[in-house]
């Protein structure tokens, strides 16, 4: 038995001390901030997913444990792009996604649960933070509707 089949969402949160993320979902904690920049951890499951949203500035994700995570990523002149964060690189996924900032983003696990982490330079700051709206989303990036739906 691994270690990550032994773990829980209940005993992650505990263990890391993980709080709900206000307004994008998944439960977090801030491991680092000063004025070159931030990183997280975040964990999400099933019940939950990681709300569209954009930020000003570039964000590095970072798998960590669990399952893989589905990015959706919109970009300027309708572009969708739909890496997969996770550790089985000979099935395409990355241990490492660069989020451009401007970008609109969303994600959910593909399993029982899933802890990642982001890096940011600047460091986050919430009113750098922008959550989607869904109809604006599917107005225009038609191509990525269901996502828009499902993240929102």
């Amino acid at each position: 038995m691994t270690v990550e089949s032994e773990l829980t969402p209940e005993r992650i949160v505990e263990l890391l001390h993980l709080e709900p993320l206000p307004d994008e979902g998944g439960r977090w904690a801030q491991v680092w901030l000063d004025d070159a920049g931030s990183a997280i951890v975040y964990l999400l499951t099933p019940d939950d997913f990681s709300a569209v949203h954009r930020l000003r500035g570039p964000e590095i994700y970072h798998h960590y444990a669990g399952a893989p995570v589905v990015l959706t990523l919109l970009g300027p002149g309708g572009e969708v792009r739909r890496p997969v964060l996770g550790t089985d690189l000979e099935a395409g996924e990355r241990p490492t996604v660069v989020v451009p900032g401007g970008w609109w983003q969303g994600s959910a696990t593909t399993g029982a649960w899933s802890l990642v982490g982001t890096t940011m330079a600047p460091p986050f700051r919430f009113e750098d933070f922008e959550l989607g709206d869904r109809s604006a989303l599917v107005a225009a990036y038609p191509a990525a509707r269901g996502d828009s739906e499902a993240l929102t």
